[in-house]
């Protein structure tokens, strides 16, 4: 049996000198490597092969402002899929064991082509969830993509294999017309053959058919087998979905990891075995049936550590920066938007019944996003609200803003909006302290990595005092503490690191 050879370990990173779209070095690098996909899908030395990649998928929640607190683990599953393929270009993978645990309520279905790998870098059009998420993405190393993307070489990587160390060229790639279903991403291109060694990419928001999708990010990387093929090795995936009509902080998130071994080559195929639908095998998980190893939950714990969560903000960043002001979210760029319930309604003993409502109103294709905010208190008729202006560039993102709130003074609520509202409404217990701010700011924000941003900010705020204006069903308020402190005029410097993987739990 033909032995993996392992790929790939960074040795070291050959920043290149700053290089130009398109220029004559990397178009004739790139034209290698599309030639390269041609001769190795006709290369008769390699009739078939036979494998098995084992893969797991967890669908995770996540939310709260801002969205930096580590997802919640809602399903996983674990596969095993023996995988075939036949020259020049025929695939079939049959699942033979498949189990499944829920950690939180959930009906979520999976498309079939989750269940499986990429047997062949997606060919020269790229399909995922079936062809419903996304369909036909030309690839940017097919014989088409050499018209529709510009390419740049950005860096020079040492990679280790088992025997040897390769150079490759990390190769970034965006589309000429971000109107069109395309990807954004680096191509690592082996620099003796040209061969496709990793892909990392997302794509532009017209690729996306489903309307709920915030964003797709894709790994995929090949080892060499054998000496001679470079072959599946290990793929990721990411998919992102939110809420079509309303902004608000809260995402379901699909991750889908595999590895891949254990190559036979040119052996007899089972007879038959490329009939039917290119995923046969299993359609329901069939638990204990199957012989795995160990726990699901253990193996779960080890397939999902915080570091895949950190190289897909790294991907994101990645592509950000490459899409330079180019939005790449498949949502509507125009919603009605709330950061929490609380905001569309909440009770207080200085405003009674305050009713609010905010929006998010985009430019299509751009990162140029105006946030308007508006709410009234029925008890005291005061008008609250804002205006955020946010514009973005690559890693960097410039927010304008003016605010008139009421806010809890407690930087840590001591009682969930909700209940405090109704317990405020029914009984007359309100647990907040509250103070009227008005402020005025400019931030520069800088991605410094996947999960890190940097953020300077210039802000002028005043605070004032609130009586009680309001009177429960029972019983009476409190008075409200006198809290304002007149003018303040900062500087801000702040370091924002999000959550680094999937929230710990007691079952995990």
């Amino acid at each position: 049996m033909p032995r993996l050879l392992w790929l790939p370990i960074l040795l070291a990173a050959t920043p290149l000198a700053a290089q130009e779209w398109n220029e004559p070095r990397v178009a004739a690098l790139v034209e290698r490597a599309v030639e390269r996909r041609q001769v190795v899908a006709t290369d008769s030395a390699l009739r078939s092969y036979r494998t098995v990649a084992h893969g797991f998928g967890v669908c995770l929640a996540q939310v709260g402002e801002g969205r930096r607190e580590p997802a919640r683990l809602v399903k996983a599953d674990q596969l095993d899929v023996e995988v075939y393929w036949q020259a020049p270009d025929r695939s079939k993978q049959i699942i033979l064991g498949w189990r499944d645990g829920a950690f939180l309520p959930t009906d979520i279905q999976y498309h079939r082509d989750h269940l499986g790998i990429v047997t062949n870098n997606f060919g020269n059009t790229i399909r995922i969830g079936e062809g419903d998420e996304v369909r036909d993405a030309v690839h940017p190393l097919s014989p088409a993509g050499l018209e529709l993307y510009d390419f740049a070489l950005e860096d020079s990587l040492a990679l280790r294999n088992a025997d040897r160390t390769l150079t490759v060229y990390a190769v970034r790639v965006r589309p000429r017309t971000f109107g069109r279903p395309l990807v954004v991403g680096t191509l690592f291109l082996e620099v003796e053959t040209a061969e496709l060694v990793r892909f990392r990419f997302s794509f532009t928001p017209t690729a996306y058919r489903d309307p709920e999708l915030e964003d797709i990010s894709v790994v995929l990387e090949n080892s060499l087998v054998d000496g001679r093929y470079w072959l599946p090795w290990r793929q990721e995936v990411e998919i992102r979905r939110r809420t079509t009509w309303l902004d608000f902080p809260a995402r379901g998130i699909i991750r889908g990891r595999w590895e891949i071994g254990d190559y036979e080559f040119n052996v007899p195929l089972p007879p038959g075995v490329m009939a039917g639908p290119a995923i046969g095998g299993l359609t329901a998980p069939n638990g204990g049936a199957y012989p795995w190893d160990r726990p699901l939950d253990a193996a779960v714990r080890d397939a999902a550590p915080p570091a895949s969560r950190q190289d897909m903000d790294a991907l994101r960043a990645e592509v950000e920066r490459i899409a330079g002001e180019r939005a790449l979210t498949g949502l509507k760029p125009t919603r009605l938007a709330a950061g929490s319930i609380s905001n569309l309604a909440r009770v207080t003993r200085v405003q009674g019944l305050t009713l609010g409502v905010g929006a998010t109103l985009g430019v299509a294709e751009r990162r140029l996003v105006l946030h308007p905010s508006i709410a009234i208190g029925t008890s005291d008729g005061r008008v609250t609200g804002g205006l955020a202006l946010d514009a973005g560039t690559g890693a960097t993102r410039l927010t304008v803003a003016a605010e008139r709130r009421v806010r809890d003074l407690s930087d840590l609520p001591v009682i969930s909006p909700v209940v405090n509202s109704l317990l405020a409404q029914e009984s007359g217990r309100d647990a907040g302290d509250y103070v009227l701010l008005e402020s005025v700011s400019l931030e520069i924000a800088q991605r410094i990595s996947g999960r890190t941003t940097l953020r300077l900010g210039a802000v002028w705020e005043g605070s004032h005092d609130l009586a009680v204006a309001a009177t429960p069903a029972n019983g009476s308020y409190r008075s409200n503490p006198p809290l304002g402190a007149g003018d303040y005029r900062s500087l801000r410097l702040r370091l924002d690191r999000s959550g680094g993987g999937p929230a710990a739990r007691d079952d995990l």
